[in-house]
């Protein structure tokens, strides 16, 4: 088994966010083909990479540790805890994304325009953009905390693990801010685009028809707002895969160690 982390979240090349978002003409569909060691590279200066340099010989130095059969009940712990991680976080956006989100209880609701409002205040963008970043609040958090907890559990499991953990930890440090500033300005930047896009077609049919605008009727099924929220919901659960992807690393690495015993 190699020792090598899943490729940092950081990169939304070859993801199932960039195919999303390139299906919507927001990005490029034809992005970089480089190896992801090359895109790695891009993220890393010679501070970093003395970092890595580090985290590798401390685990080099790692002594073999806990018996074998304590591996299987790690790794599956591991992947159980992996999978309802991501559960409780897709119920979260997707009850928050819903228009009922009120009644279900989320703890952060999808903003809702109301008839009587006037047009251009329910298609300001701001209340959609803070509604991304509170969701993005949330899964940082449970990613890091899920991640942080894999990493404790695999350490004692084998040198390989321990190896392997010890590296993650020194990537996570190193590219944590940058994923941070790529997802919460890049990503919902891309968001408001498409909202704006959506908007924009909305109107023209409006003046095409010769009908008036009531904010009301956005969320109705074929309504603009109700495909945006619907788009921004694939986007959101998207984007949770992405920052899931060194996790789910972490978790095919314990799963590899084990078979090997």
């Amino acid at each position: 088994m190699g020792t090598t982390p899943a490729s940092p979240s950081t990169d939304l090349n070859g993801s199932g966010l960039i195919r999303l978002l390139a299906g919507l003409s927001l990005v490029e569909a034809a992005r970089s083909r480089q190896f992801p060691a090359e895109r790695l590279g891009q993220w890393l200066d010679v501070a970093d990479a003395i970092t890595l340099h580090a985290a590798q010989s401390a685990g080099a130095a790692m002594v073999p540790a806990a018996p074998p059969a304590l591996q299987p009940a790690s790794v599956v712990a591991a992947a159980d805890e992996f999978a309802r991680v991501r559960a409780a976080l897709v119920d979260l956006i997707t009850a928050s994304c819903s228009p009922a989100g009120s009644s279900s209880g989320s703890r952060i609701r999808l903003p809702l325009p109301t008839s009587g409002t006037e047009p251009e205040i329910a298609a300001a963008y701001g209340p959609y953009r803070r509604f991304h970043l509170a969701l993005q609040t949330e899964m940082e958090a449970a990613v890091r905390a899920l991640r942080g907890s894999i990493r404790r559990a695999f350490m004692p499991v084998s040198a390989r693990l321990g190896r392997l953990a010890v590296l993650d930890e020194a990537l996570d440090r190193i590219l944590a801010a940058r994923e941070r500033q790529l997802l919460a300005t890049t990503l919902p930047a891309l968001l408001e685009k498409r909202f704006q896009q959506l908007l924009a077609a909305h109107q023209q049919a409006l003046i095409d028809s010769g009908q008036g605008d009531d904010p009301g009727l956005w969320m109705q099924p074929g309504g603009w707002l109700a495909t945006f929220r619907d788009e921004l919901q694939a986007v959101l659960i998207a984007e949770l895969d992405l920052r899931l992807q060194p996790v789910l690393g972490l978790v095919e690495a314990g799963q590899d160690e084990a078979g090997r015993h």
